[in-house]
């Protein structure tokens, strides 16, 4: 295990830790990280307790066909915006039942980019059923740095969100 492969490992285990002392779930609904948040969770030995399920929706049909993300949403803001996000926390606990939830769509390059969205741009949102908080983070690297950038800021920002604390502060 690489040192980036522990380092999330570690965060994941301190998830379960907090999930299981609050008896609850999470769900995770992924794009730009392909099933990152996920993998981290599910090393973690147990997290078939708290773990309840993963959405890996990369394309914008999945997101609508999995996650109930309005269509109209990518014509007017696309698939790296505030709203898709939002739509997929939504999405994610609805269909799974679980309390908390955790949602990624970005650029993760090296191409894809644009002046409004330059690769290394990722949304993330957050929600534990009754708040929802979302963030714009510009990440650095080539495309595995991006995303396990992202990896990283999801399961912190859970975290937060399990002390009740705003996860977009990290």
């Amino acid at each position: 295990m690489t040192a980036n492969e522990y380092a999330l490992t570690q965060l994941a285990a301190e998830l379960g830790v907090q999930l299981i002392a609050t008896k609850a779930q999470v769900t995770t609904a992924e794009s730009c990280t392909g099933g990152g948040i996920a993998e981290a969770i599910t090393r973690v030995p147990g997290s078939s307790a708290w773990f309840e399920a993963g959405y890996v929706t990369y394309s914008n049909r999945q997101k609508t066909k999995q996650l109930s993300v309005p269509e109209a949403l990518f014509a007017t803001v696309g698939a790296v915006s505030q709203e898709v996000v939002e739509a997929m926390v939504r999405g994610a606990q609805a269909n799974s039942g679980a309390r908390f939830a955790v949602a990624v769509s970005g650029v993760a390059g090296p191409d894809g980019g644009s002046p409004e969205k330059p690769v290394g741009t990722v949304w993330l949102a957050w929600g534990d059923g009754e708040q929802l908080f979302s963030v714009r983070r510009q990440f650095a690297g080539d495309r595995s740095e991006v995303r396990r950038q992202t990896v990283e800021a999801a399961l912190a920002g859970l975290l937060r969100l399990l002390a009740q604390e705003n996860p977009n502060a990290g």
